[in-house]
């Protein structure tokens, strides 16, 4: 099965980097699976849930551009051109230092923002994004 990503990339374009949600974001769908799965196997739909949020979120830097990507049966996407894209923020907690978690706020040119939450090593994505800005098309 092709992904998102892998299926909406252009002519010429790579994937330079892929990102992923954090796992410590599912957390709760891994406790409270625990403490349901005596209820009838209620546990068993609770993990499925984290397990889907996990498998069904994409994020990727390409050389042309930012792909997001969120949502099994309702999907949402932010593409933003690599030349269109004027800073991208970090934001982490003291859990997001300790665990590598974070949010990235993209913000593009214009009053355009793509807030990007939950994602494991948010520090590696931005060094990623700013590498993909020095790369020749």
């Amino acid at each position: 099965m092709t992904s998102y990503i892998e299926g909406s990339l252009t002519k010429d374009e790579k994937i330079i980097h892929v990102g992923h949600i954090s796992m410590w974001v599912l957390t709760p769908y891994i406790l409270g699976g625990l403490l349901l799965l005596p209820l009838f196997g209620a546990g068993l739909a609770v993990w499925l849930m984290g397990y889907i949020r996990y498998k069904t979120t994409e994020l990727a830097i390409t050389n042309k551009r930012i792909i997001v990507k969120q949502g099994f049966i309702r999907r949402q996407t932010i593409e933003i051109n690599l030349s269109k894209v004027v800073s991208i923020q970090v934001d982490q907690g003291l859990w997001g230092r300790v665990f590598d978690f974070g949010s990235l706020l993209i913000t593009g040119s214009g009053i355009s923002q793509a807030p990007i939450h939950a994602i494991s090593d948010p520090m590696g994505f931005r060094r990623a994004f700013v590498e993909a800005q020095d790369v020749p098309l």
